[in-house]
């Protein structure tokens, strides 16, 4: 039986102007841009539009009417909508302009930092209980030690970061991907939030998934919202990263075309998971890297630049897993490993569980297993590199004779011959190139 994670507190729904806390004059920029944008008229669209309800919407119509800013058209013909029309005035159109010569930012009104940092502590990834079964439920595909569960548990569960090193080929990545898996739960994402009258884009496609949700009637006045639109309901997010990280991918992205930043990939995650995998390949070097994340890790927060200068801060509230083939000792420093709060390492697999691994791979490629063959694999062949078994390198036989087959035109089969043949592949051979 799975268990079903609680879900998280819903962002309330903001009733009036005031309980938006933006600046008034952002937000009737905002709705002047989004009409002026997408040729709005009605309420009801400009409402699902700027994410906002519709009585809030038109609060902030009427706001800009009296401003002259925008102006009533009348209704549409009796049999389509009683709905009143608005259209932008010359006044508004001119004010549309020199507010998108300013920022081109228009669509949803961005949640101030503030509020989103109250959402952040609702849906704290610390605040996820992960068990035991939930764990082997996500890691099913997987033929792992029960030791090392016993350590990777507690360590998921605890919401702090992890560090996970050992040999390469021994799923270290399908590992981090099982632990995302197994949180299972949804979160709300903001699709940008507000600091000092600067937009911060955050919700990406690309990123998030975002999760179904009942479409609602926006020409209701009355209708019931469950949550403060301006967020997307989605899965906690996982951000990987490899060897293409490097300490810019972590700043504010400003497009200066746009006057509008990007959130950096760590914000992103925040509420989920955020994997730096193959550390030591970026081409800066780990101890760098580690430096960057030692104030996040330490506070829970994470200072940020806008192009001003202006420092501020956001919220960290992530599961950070670093992966690595080195040893740890080699590429940290003692302080930078203190503050990795779980350091795990993930060897290769037991003979027992190599075997194990083989068989499951041959059976889903649909490759007999053949005794005699598998014999000779483990007492000819393996001895030659110490018996090191590692987790990749069941896949990769099997793959590898199941090519050579397809090549001579006979049934999928193990043989010894195909076994030197396969194996001929997995290492390079250790000789000089002459030029």
């Amino acid at each position: 039986m799975t268990l079903t994670p609680a879900p998280v507190v819903a962002p309330p729904v903001p009733r009036s102007l005031e309980e938006m806390q933006l600046p008034r004059v952002m937000m009737r920029d905002i709705l002047l841009k989004t009409m002026f944008r997408q040729t709005l008229e009605h309420v009801s669209e400009i409402a699902r539009t700027i994410c906002l309800p519709v009585q809030v919407t038109q609060e902030l119509v009427d706001q800009a009417r009296t401003q002259r800013l925008v102006e009533a058209k009348g209704t549409l013909h009796a049999t389509s909508s009683a709905e009143m029309a608005y259209q932008l005035s010359d006044a508004g159109k001119e004010r549309a302009l020199d507010a998108l010569g300013q920022s081109e930012y228009y669509g949803a009104m961005p949640v101030p930092l503030d509020v989103y940092r109250e959402q952040v502590k609702r849906q704290s990834i610390r605040n996820v209980q992960i068990t035991r079964r939930q764990l082997t439920e996500a890691m099913g595909h997987l033929i792992l030690p029960d030791s090392l569960l016993d350590h990777l548990g507690p360590a998921v569960g605890s919401g702090r970061s992890i560090l996970m090193y050992g040999p390469p080929g021994n799923g270290k990545s399908s590992i981090s991907n099982g632990i995302r898996d197994a949180l299972g739960d949804k979160i709300y994402v903001p699709r940008a939030i507000e600091y000092a009258g600067q937009v911060i884009t955050i919700y990406d496609p690309i990123v998030h998934s975002a999760a179904e949700t009942d479409e609602e009637d926006p020409t209701q006045l009355r209708r019931r919202t469950r949550f403060d639109t301006r967020y997307v309901l989605c899965d906690r997010p996982t951000v990987v990263t490899g060897g293409e990280l490097s300490l810019s991918m972590l700043d504010l992205v400003y497009n200066p075309t746009a006057r509008t930043y990007q959130a950096p990939l760590q914000l992103k995650s925040t509420g989920g998971i955020f994997i730096v995998d193959d550390l030591g390949r970026q081409e800066e070097p780990p101890q760098a890297l580690i430096n960057r994340w030692i104030v996040p890790l330490e506070e829970g927060k994470d200072i940020l630049a806008l192009q001003s200068g202006e420092k501020f801060t956001v919220p960290f509230d992530t599961l950070v897993i670093f992966s690595t083939n080195f040893h740890p000792n080699k590429i940290f420093d003692q302080a930078a490993l203190r503050r990795i709060f779980y350091k795990i390492k993930i060897d290769g697999p037991s003979q027992a569980d190599f075997l194990k691994i083989f068989a499951l791979i041959a059976k889903k490629k649909k490759m007999p297993l053949d005794e005699a063959s598998l014999v000779y694999l483990l007492k000819r062949k393996y001895p030659e590199i110490d018996n090191v078994y590692a987790n990749y390198q069941p896949g990769f036989l099997v793959d590898q004779m199941i090519s050579i087959c397809d090549f001579e035109g006979i049934p999928y089969q193990m043989s010894p011959e195909l076994i030197d043949r396969a194996w001929a592949n997995l290492f390079v051979e250790d000789s000089e190139i002459l030029r």
